[in-house]
């Protein structure tokens, strides 16, 4: 835009014909219909299999048992359902940090507008406090621009003609007119946004999930088919076939398994909520299981984020103490200047010194400066900048060029002293800034390696910056400050990420999920917000803006990065509760369709009824769920699902289950010649009891004392054992049985307990379970 049209800005018509071009200066919306997504829930492997049982039972009319596993069904889809939506949370904060209004030249005169009528080409002011509307150019004025919210950077930025900012910066002091050069969605806050809502992993717990139904429905399912084809064999009518054939599907069904996946997840949350963390979405506890490669922003995060002295070097005739106070009598006093808070906040020293006069920072001159008078009457000169504008005004020192090249080398912002009565003045020293890492970062890095997880900083200050708080915190490795990043880039091979924006972090974080890797996100700002949400496990530290809150799995309440640490120490625990109830849901869903094929073949009928196996999923998988609460010992390393070992073994300790479950069938049968209806009810009781048995082997990696069970499990197991105990002896719903043949299949199925915990040492070992 010429200078003439700058002083006039767009007419109005013009403003018109580029908005209906080029639409809103506003960020999509894309909030999707709550009755779509509670029906989405009902697509999905385990709905699947129960709205199939419930399409069965209605067509054989079995009206009563249809309901209860619709009751199921309905459970499992409104736990889930209220733990999503928060793509659409991000976005409206996101949106929160653009202006409502701004202060454009319209047809020649200045006019209050909405931000989203704003267009390309368009003039606007901005004064101290406003939020830049769009991606913007400087035309005219001087202004310090607070831009860390977006690129990292935690010192504001001087700026002035020509100078290029971005919708969402904070003017933190100064007035300026500026040419807008991007709207919308095209502006770099507008791509974070588009970044955020497209954002998409899909979790380890839906993949686990997914894999245990898609295996025990390849299992489960030829074991029907063999089952159907075996009582057509032996001519069984139709009307007899069918209810065997719902009983399959139903035992074949982990009802409970996303249940138990939400429940895990919510004690977990419940448990680190303890030590100042908050998780708005509770898959986030799964994934800081599996984590072992953590991102960390440098600014805000590993940091600060606030400007600190972090040495002050005197020249001959001067100590520290000395310059400090100069340099606090040439900073202003409770202005927005984080510099001169900095070292304001540094000079401790009482001066002698007294101010007469004051003049605030000049961008031009790139130096403010003081007069003051001395204890004798003297009148000074004060000076404080950039070395360059100082040394203009001051006799040449060799010594204090040494020191400036010394300390920028290291990353540090340096500003000089000078002081005299008049030109030139003389060197008082130089001090150095910087944005220093927090007191625990050292600390956390060093606890997470220890746990097998790798930092990497990840950052939009340059190398040299980023190389001295990766440092200071222990982050070791090379430094990449390629842009953008090469797109098959691996964890192992840098330490360091500099220069990045946040599409880069985006994309650092898809690549490392290429990779293999589970990966942690932590950040603070806007900036962040992309990779925190595309990140299995987003953490958002304290400080953070609403809009990295609302785009993290897990909040962090409290000051420091400690709660990072137990996240993934409580993760890891609930991991392991989940592992067993996995492997229990495997073992038991395998046993009992092998059970059905096994009794017809001894008995030539069905040996459970729809009735009892609803029965059974009701009381057995859901009072299973209080593993949820369990005693368990999180592993020293990253957890990971590894399904198919989980099945192997799973099938195999499921042998050893079926064995003992065919020798009591065998049993009721042939030695104590029990109708159909008894051997049905010895049927539940010995899977009831054999479940019970599978459950306290499959809780422990080790031997099965190796440590207390959880007292709501222990609980769990008496409501359990005990309840069916109580059917099968009065014989409610069921033919009744003799206490004593009660009471010796649970004897049997403790001495299945030690021989399942012999089998499950070997497996675990040859199959790396843990």
């Amino acid at each position: 835009m010429s200078s003439a049209a700058a002083a006039t800005g767009l007419t109005s018509a013009e403003a018109e014909r580029r908005l209906a071009s080029t639409g809103t200066n506003a960020i999509q919306d894309v909030a999707e219909n709550p009755v779509r997504r509670a029906l989405g829930k009902l697509w999905a492997p385990v709905p699947w299999m129960l709205e199939a049982a419930i399409l069965l039972q209605l067509g054989l009319g079995e009206y009563f048992e249809a309901g209860a596993v619709a009751g199921l069904l309905l459970f499992n889809v409104g736990l889930g359902f209220f733990q999503e939506g928060r793509a659409q949370a991000t976005l409206d904060a996101l949106k929160s940090r653009l202006p409502l209004t701004a202060s454009a030249r319209r047809d020649g005169i200045w006019k209050a507008l909405p931000a989203a009528a704003l267009v390309q080409g368009d003039v606007v002011k901005l004064s101290l406090g406003a939020v830049v509307p769009a991606d913007v150019r400087l035309l005219d004025g001087s202004v310090l621009i607070d831009q860390s919210m977006l690129t990292g950077e935690s010192v504001p930025v001087e700026a002035g003609a020509g100078f290029a900012t971005y919708a969402g910066a904070l003017i933190r002091r100064g007035e300026a007119v500026a040419e807008i050069t991007a709207t919308g969605t095209r502006t770099k806050f507008g791509r974070s946004a588009e970044l955020v809502r497209t954002a998409h992993v899909e979790s380890t717990e839906q993949k686990a999930i997914f894999r245990v139904v898609r295996n025990l429905a390849l299992f489960n399912g030829a074991m029907t088919i063999v089952l159907t084809a075996y009582g057509i064999y032996l001519a069984m009518p139709f009307p007899a076939i069918a209810p065997l054939v719902l009983v399959a599907v139903l035992a074949s069904i982990p009802v409970a398994l996303p249940s138990m996946f939400t429940l895990a997840a919510t004690v977990g949350a419940r448990a680190v909520a303890k030590r100042g963390v908050l998780p708005t979405r509770l898959s986030a506890l799964d994934e800081a299981a599996g984590m072992d490669v953590l991102c960390a922003d440098k600014t805000g995060t590993l940091t600060r984020n606030e400007l600190a002295v972090t040495a002050c070097r005197a020249l001959p005739g001067y100590d520290e103490a000395h310059v400090l106070a100069l340099a606090a009598l040439a900073s202003s006093d409770g202005g927005a200047d984080p510099l001169d808070a900095a070292i304001r906040a540094a000079a401790h020293a009482a001066t002698d010194w007294k101010l007469v006069t004051f003049t605030p920072f000049d961008p031009a001159k790139k130096m403010s400066e003081a007069a003051a008078t001395g204890a004798d009457g003297s009148k000074q000169r004060i000076v404080k900048g950039a070395f360059a504008a100082v040394a203009a005004i001051a006799e040449p020192s060799p010594a204090a060029s040494a020191l400036v090249d010394e300390l920028q080398a290291k990353g540090f912002r340096v500003l000089a002293v000078a002081v005299g009565p008049a030109a030139p003045l003389k060197f008082a020293g130089v001090i150095a800034l910087s944005d220093p890492p927090r007191d625990d970062s050292a600390a956390l890095v060093a606890q997470l390696h220890a746990l097998g997880v790798r930092t990497v900083m990840v950052t939009g200050d340059a190398p040299v910056t980023a190389r001295v708080v990766a440092d200071a915190v222990g982050i070791t490795g090379a430094i990449s400050a390629t842009v953008p990043l090469p797109h098959d880039i691996r964890a192992e091979d840098f330490g360091v990420f500099a220069g990045v924006l946040p599409e880069d972090k985006y994309a650092l974080v898809q690549a490392l999920q290429r990779d293999g890797h589970v990966v942690g996100m932590c950040g603070d700002g806007a900036n962040d917000a992309p990779a925190l949400r595309q990140a299995q496990m987003g953490i958002a530290v304290s400080t953070a803006t609403d809009v990295a809150k609302s785009a993290a799995g897990i909040v962090l309440t409290e000051a420091g990065l400690g709660g990072i640490v137990a996240t993934v120490q409580e993760g890891r625990a609930t991991f392991q509760r989940i592992l067993t109830y996995t492997l229990r849901s495997i073992i038991h869903k395998v046993v009992q369709v092998l059970v059905l094929m096994c009794g017809l073949v001894i008995t030539g009928g069905a040996i459970l009824t729809p009735l009892l196996m609803v029965l059974m999923m009701v009381a057995g998988d859901f009072l299973a769920m209080s593993s949820s609460t369990d005693n368990v010992r999180p592993t020293p390393s990253p957890s990971v699902w590894r399904i198919g070992n989980l099945t192997i073994a799973g099938i195999i300790m499921g042998v050893f289950d079926l064995c003992f479950c065919i020798a009591i069938l065998a049993t009721g049968h042939f030695v104590l010649g029990l109708s159909t209806t008894a051997l049905q009810t010895l049927t539940v009781v010995t899977l009831v009891f054999s479940g019970q048995a599978i459950f306290y082997v499959a809780r422990e990696r080790r031997h099965l004392w190796s440590s207390r069970p959880g007292p709501w499990l222990i609980a769990s197991s008496i409501v359990d054992i005990g309840l069916f105990s109580t059917l099968a002896i009065l014989g409610i719903l069921m033919t009744p049985l003799p206490a004593l043949v009660v009471a010796g299949v649970f004897g049997a199925a403790l001495v299945l307990a030690l021989v399942l915990d012999t089998v499950k040492l070997a497996l675990f070992r040859r199959l790396a379970v843990a």
